[in-house]
This record gives structure tokens, C-alpha cells and sequence, in this order.
């Protein structure tokens, strides 16, 4: 498991911001994409807080997010042929459920040229339809930080995405501490195959939100790390 260079994650945009220390929201083995240790903005954008944004896919022993097949060249995909799906997504940090959105589908994934072509002509609709429909199912927990650490900020919002339709187990206004469950992985809102999205913002007015560092608990007591895009994690 390599480390990134989590206070240098922190610069980018706005200057120096000391990372909002998370643990890894689920089990097994996750392979990071779309890392802010390796571009911010993370996924190309600052709409909706993504600026620091990261994405973990789950994979089997062999590294695949799924088994190969001839739906994956040219065509889609169910996604609970995909070894995330239906995976415990666990609370992040101690906090309390801001916000809870549900009832999103989830779709047939693509990782076919073909198909993924096609999906990205529809992504500005989903965009203008709001944070729904690019999320999809998700939970935000209100974290609190510590004094000092953020000039001007006492609470940040960590959004955790993408989650199965149904699957949600908690409500706003529960507290919950750091691994409790809270939902299962799943491919709703703007996803291409079943992932877990994180971020932490500001703020939950998605038009107006910062987004803000992050960096994870290092294994065995080790100082927080931020994961490269393409390290494969294993969270036991």
C-alpha cells in the first residue's frame, strides 16, 4: 500500500488547508481512481465540492472489478456481477447523518468504448438535474473539527456516493461513529460500474460548496496518507 503526499494533496487550490482525516469506508481490497494526489481538481471539476474528491472500486484477488465477457468489450453490464456491488460502505468518522437521498436505480454498468461514449453524451442532463442524479444514493455525515485546524470552519460535510438503492441504514440525525454501516455499495447517479465516491465540503448548499482536503488513516498507527490512482488498498 503506497502513500501519498497527503500535505501536498492539501495545496492546489487555495493554498495550504490541513486534510480532513478519514478512515477507509469499507473492507477488502478497493483499487483508487480519480485520486487528488495525482490532479486536482480531482475528476476535472469544483462543481459540487469535488475538488479533493476520490473513488475506490472493489476487486476480487485478480485486481477485476468484474469477471471478463463479451458484455465488457461492446456492450453492458449488470451491476451485481461486479464485486463491490453490495458491499458494506462504513461510516468514515464520528458524526452525525446531515443528509440522507435514496431512491435512485442502479444502472447497467459500461466499460465498453462503445457504451461509455454514449453514457458521457448524457452526463450535462444529469448535472442540470442536480446533486441528486449525479450522486445518486448518498449519505453526508456533519463532522466536527478540531479547533483551529480550518480558519473559519467548525464542521465539514463528508458525502459518501453511489450507494445501492434501498440499502441506506441510518437517518438524518443519527449519530454514528467510525465503521458503523451505512449503506451498500452500488452504481446510482452518475456511475459507470459500482464505486464509492468520498468527499468532504464546506458545506451542503452543493452550489456554493468547497471542497476540502482529505487524507486517511495510515495502517498500523502510521501518519495520514492520501492513496495514488491505480494502488490497489486492502482494508482487511
Amino acid at each position: 500500500m503506497g502513500h501519498g503526499d497527503a500535505a501536498g494533496a492539501a495545496g492546489g487550490a487555495g493554498g495550504a488547508v490541513q486534510p480532513v482525516t478519514l478512515r477507509l469506508p469499507f473492507r477488502g481490497r478497493w483499487t483508487v481512481q480519480n485520486s487528488p494526489a495525482n490532479r486536482v481538481p480531482s475528476h476535472g471539476t469544483d462543481l459540487f465540492g469535488t475538488t479533493y474528491a476520490i473513488d475506490f472500486v472493489a476487486v476480487d484477488a485478480q485486481g477485476r472489478s468484474a469477471p471478463s465477457s463479451w458484455r465488457a468489450v461492446v456492450g453492458v453490464e449488470r451491476p451485481d456481477q461486479f464485486t463491490g456491488f453490495g458491499a458494506p460502505i462504513l461510516a468514515p468518522a464520528s458524526g452525525v447523518v446531515a443528509a440522507v437521498h435514496d431512491g435512485e436505480p442502479d444502472h447497467e454498468a459500461r466499460r465498453s468504448p462503445v457504451s461509455l461514449l454514449g453514457y458521457a453524451l448524457t452526463q450535462a442532463g444529469r448535472v442540470r438535474q442536480g446533486v441528486g442524479a449525479v450522486a445518486g444514493n448518498f449519505v453526508v455525515l456533519a463532522v466536527p473539527v478540531r479547533p483551529g485546524s480550518m480558519a473559519g470552519v467548525r464542521t465539514v460535510y463528508v458525502l459518501l456516493a453511489h450507494l445501492r438503492r434501498g440499502s441506506i441504514g441510518v437517518g438524518v440525525g443519527d449519530a454514528v461513529v467510525p465503521g458503523a454501516r451505512l449503506g451498500e455499495c452500488g452504481n446510482s447517479g452518475n456511475s459507470t460500474e459500482p464505486h464509492v465516491h468520498v468527499q468532504v465540503t464546506d458545506s451542503m448548499d452543493w452550489s456554493r460548496a468547497r471542497g476540502l482536503p482529505l487524507a486517511f488513516e495510515g495502517p498500523g498507527g502510521k501518519q495520514p496518507w492520501l492513496p495514488r490512482t491505480g494502488e490497489t488498498l486492502d482494508a482487511g
